[in-house]
């Protein structure tokens, strides 16, 4: 049994076999059997008797969970937290007990998977940003949560067989937006093709169908096609004195899935989807074999990527070329071999055993998902706005600009000078008054190019304007700007801080009106059964109400008013944005309510 067919495995339901089969596909865990091995006995104790929706034992997901981390060269407090990601829902289990037969570190993951498990698949859940906070929080505290998880979501989409469609379609979703994105920004590359293929299969299966069987018909013709090239790189490294390793494959479905999107073609139409890998042993040999691929094959124009000089932001780093083939691109990737480990395995990748049974973690500062999560979690982490806009920024697509004396700074696509100049310094973003491009001068408002050596001009008199976050899209800049205005500009509403406050002020004074009511021994009003549709204003009906179009307050929305120059009192939701903006708003505002009849 190969590790693929382990993983997969649902049928074989033997616990001995299982472990057994598990030290023989995983060797390098033999040394920790015991540890393993008092946990696998553990969960089957407090589990013999439980079975799955599907009705399968309870165990046998734990098990497949502990192999996909074994193959990624987790250690074995990870291997154990796989077996225990759940088991804080079972009747009898401690965490003490689990603290004190296991250690610290186990108990970490299992109560960070567990603070995390409860992100319920729904896309109007997936978009609360409470849930999201725990899940990336707890990376912070200890990355291992997170490699847990997305085993445990890998291993839940691979099993969705059996579920009824909206289900599906609900996983699929909830993978796409949040666990395939995750794994690409920890550099699990392997995992996330695979959730992303996965999740294709479940919400488009027609799609997914039609490019499995294009990708299927057209095997032959690969296998002599991806032949050839690999002998004539073979041939051409083995004369320059290289020793290589090349890897021939079709592309992952949701990237051919991507590329009939964005061409608006059909699979059949789509020509490069075939890929080489070519791996050799240092990192002036891949610069000589690009030279080689080039030698033999004609370059596409603007298809050459350099990683390796300028590594994504999930340490990922390889030279990718596209050439013309027999006619045909063809994308080659070069890496050396300890790249490629990085490339498949991210962030476990980093992991390095210390003499002895001890573990340890590599410092993965270098990683600049570590740096933001922690930089959010000091500053920022109550602000669910800011969470959000962080949220987005982190799992959006990124570029990479240089500053004037080559340093690498990593931005969301879309981004501006502004925030190059923020990132840079918030010094520096408070004074921008323009900006060159590779020497040329260019608007603030201009979204920044890959590549791009980006000079930011200052004036000490200069300072942020409210425009500015138009133009802005990381949360440190537009935070900085709101901070700034907010304590500068007498005129500047902030709107997210504003609506949140005019809600809170509206559930306060709820809460008061019931507590008064409880006073008074009455009860408070039956809103649908008293509620007239009008308004008092400053407890008379003597006045002309118009409600404002903008935001349409309808009971039992809470309300504002202002006197209007000629509309009498106009009516608003109490946290309209337009409302908040209105000029000498305090010495215009009356007091409003809904009229009880």
């Amino acid at each position: 049994m190969t590790e693929e067919e382990f993983i997969s495995n649902n049928e074989i339901t033997d616990p001995s076999f299982l472990l057994s089969e598990f030290f023989r596909l995983f060797p390098d865990l033999e040394k920790d059997r015991e540890k393993i091995s008092l946990a696998w006995d553990y969960l089957l104790q407090k589990t013999e008797d439980m079975k799955r929706s599907c009705g399968r034992p309870y165990y046998l997901h734990p098990m497949r969970v502990a192999a996909i981390l074994a193959r990624n060269k987790l250690d074995a407090d990870s291997i154990v937290g796989g077996f225990f990601h759940n088991i804080l829902d079972v009747p009898g289990v401690d965490v003490e007990e689990i603290k004190e037969r296991w250690g610290a570190a186990v108990a970490t993951i299992i109560q960070g998977t567990a603070r995390i498990t409860n992100l319920q698949i729904s896309s109007k859940t997936l978009q609360q940003a409470d849930s999201i906070r725990k899940m990336l929080f707890a990376m912070v505290d200890d990355v291992r949560v997170i490699m847990v998880k997305l085993a445990d979501r890998l291993d839940r989409i691979r099993n969705l067989k059996g579920y009824d469609n909206k289900t599906q379609r609900a996983v699929a979703a909830e993978v796409i937006d949040i666990w395939a994105p995750l794994a690409d920004r920890l550099g699990m590359k392997g995992e996330k093709n695979e959730l992303e293929d996965l999740s294709l299969k479940y919400s488009n299966p027609d799609v997914f169908q039609q490019i499995k069987a294009i990708v299927s018909a057209k095997k032959d013709e690969r296998k002599n096609y991806l032949e050839s090239a690999v002998k004539k790189i073979e041939e051409g490294a083995a004369k320059a004195g290289i020793k290589v390793s090349v890897k021939s494959r079709a592309k992952h479905f949701y990237s051919i899935y991507q590329k009939m999107r964005k061409r608006n073609k059909e699979a059949s139409e789509l020509f490069d989807l075939f890929a080489l890998r070519i791996l050799c042993d240092t990192v002036p040999e891949c610069y000589t074999l690009v030279g080689l691929a080039h030698s033999l094959w004609k370059p596409l124009e603007g298809r050459f990527k350099d990683y390796v000089a300028m590594p994504k932001a999930n340490g990922y780093q390889s030279l990718h070329t596209t050439v013309l083939c027999e006619g045909k691109p063809l994308e080659i990737q070069i890496r050396t071999r300890e790249m490629d480990n990085v490339a498949q395995h991210g962030v476990a990748s980093h992991w390095l055993y210390k003499k002895g049974t001890n573990h340890d973690m590599v410092d993965l500062k270098g990683l600049s998902i570590f740096n933001q999560l922690r930089e959010l979690k000091e500053n920022r982490a109550d602000d669910e706005g800011y969470f959000n806009e962080f949220k987005s920024e982190l799992l959006a697509d990124k570029i990479v600009v240089f500053t004037p004396k080559g340093d690498v700074i990593q931005l969301p696509v879309g981004a501006s000078a502004i925030d190059f100049a923020y990132q840079i310094h918030s010094g520096i973003g408070e004074k921008i008054v323009g900006a060159k491009a590779d020497g040329k001068i260019i608007p603030l408002s201009a979204p920044l190019q890959n590549t791009q050596i980006i000079e930011i001009l200052t004036n000490p008199k200069s300072h942020p304007v409210e425009g500015w976050l138009k133009w802005t899209k990381t949360s440190k800049a537009r935070q900085k700007i709101r901070a700034w205005l907010s304590a500068n500009d007498e005129g500047f509403v902030d709107k997210t801080a504003a609506a949140k406050q005019a809600e809170s002020n509206a559930q306060q004074a709820e809460q008061n009106k019931i507590r008064q009511a409880h006073k008074k021994g009455t009860k408070p009003y039956d809103a649908a059964a008293h509620h007239s549709g009008k308004v008092r204003v400053e407890n008379s009906k003597n006045y002309v109400v118009t409600f404002a179009k903008c935001c349409n307050p309808k009971y039992p929305d809470p309300i504002a008013g202002y006197v209007s120059r000629n509309r009498g009192v106009t009516i608003h939701r109490a946290n309209c944005y337009i409302f908040l903006r209105i000029p000498d708003l305090e010495k215009r505002m009356v007091d409003v309510s809904w009229e009880e009849e």
